[in-house]
């Protein structure tokens, strides 16, 4: 489907897609999800995932729900990830807002670090939804690195979908993560850059204090790139070569022609580090399956709307209206 993008109007402040990308972060908001209710998923043999759940009252089985899929640096508690929350809870759904393996605060449910190409984490948790608790009616939703997750999980499904699978939402997705490497290391990305691996070293160095016997704390030499850290750090830990081989491996732009359920595409031709060419290069219009809507305004995953309330934030209100959509069919 071809992209259209004339319905978001942008913040007539925020047209530059640095400044929507930088006041969406920080945006100060506030949400009334009541309390969430936590829940470990086992993914493997070794690792569990987080996730903060809310649940309708009875937790009916026919009841729509829909887990949310974090970026990178992310977790549940990110503003875009509550703000869909609440949206979706309004609308009647179940929320499960999952913790990626080491966000949130849990280095301790694995003993690996993660990585853009686990969608196998998110089919697991798929199938416990829909086979242990029974749900019947199921959506994933992800942003940028969450995107890529889900995306790719719903491309690995192929002609094979699940019943109980409605439909996969995503924002930003990094599809072809070379590139998104390539655009953070311009000069004018290196705010987010920096920021990006502050936080990885970070999360590392946590990680090799609590699992001394299996990560190292130096012998890597400098590391002031994201390519740099996927270099040194995440491709060997996942048995890759180099970063270009993990990010040829973790990348859905190699399966998004397979999708075959209902999916929702939204991105920005003004992202600053998730180009419009690869998403376009990926082949997102010759999918039929594939609603594409990219407008020209919205930054990363930001596309916060000249408009207050539920519409402030254009991109969630959209995920929740599509798969509203979808339950009607």
């Amino acid at each position: 489907m071809s992209p259209a993008g004339l319905e978001f109007e942008p913040h007539p402040l925020l047209t530059s897609g640095h400044l929507m990308t930088i006041a969406s972060a920080l945006w100060r908001r506030t949400f009334s999800l009541p309390p969430s209710e936590k829940r470990l998923f086992p993914v493997d043999a070794e690792s569990k995932i987080l996730g903060h759940c809310n649940w309708q009252e009875g937790k009916r089985r026919d009841a729509p729900v829909i887990a949310l899929v974090h970026g990178l640096e992310g977790s549940s508690d990110s503003g875009y990830m509550k703000g869909i929350a609440e949206k979706a809870w309004a609308s009647g759904f179940h929320i499960v807002r999952l913790n990626q393996r080491n966000c949130g605060g849990t280095e301790l449910l694995t003993p690996t670090l993660y990585n853009s190409g686990m969608s196998g984490d998110y089919r697991a948790i798929f199938e416990e939804l829909a086979n242990v608790d029974g749900f019947e009616k199921i959506f994933f939703a992800g942003y940028s690195m969450g995107g890529n997750l889900v995306t790719k999980m719903a491309g690995e499904f192929g002609e094979r979908v699940p019943p109980q699978l409605r439909g996969v939402c995503s924002v930003c997705p990094a599809l072809d993560l070379a590139a998104c490497a390539d655009e953070l290391e311009r000069w004018d990305n290196y705010f987010y850059e920096g920021r990006f691996v502050r936080g990885l070293l970070k999360r590392y160095a946590r990680k090799a204090e609590l699992f001394p016997q299996r990560y190292s704390r130096n012998g890597f030499g400098p590391i002031r790139t994201v390519r740099e850290f996927d270099d040194a750090i995440t491709a060997p830990s996942f048995g890759f070569k180099d970063a270009a081989e993990y990010y040829e491996s973790a990348g859905a732009k190699k399966v998004i022609g397979e999708i075959r359920l209902p999916y929702l595409l939204i991105t920005a031709q003004d992202d600053p580090f998730v180009p419009y060419s690869a998403i376009l290069a990926a082949g997102v219009e010759r999918n039929p399956a594939i609603r594409f809507i990219a407008p020209k305004h919205g930054g990363h995953c930001g596309f916060v709307s000249r408009h207050a309330g539920r519409q402030r934030f254009w991109a969630e209100e959209k995920i929740v209206e599509f798969c509203r959509e979808q339950l009607k069919k």
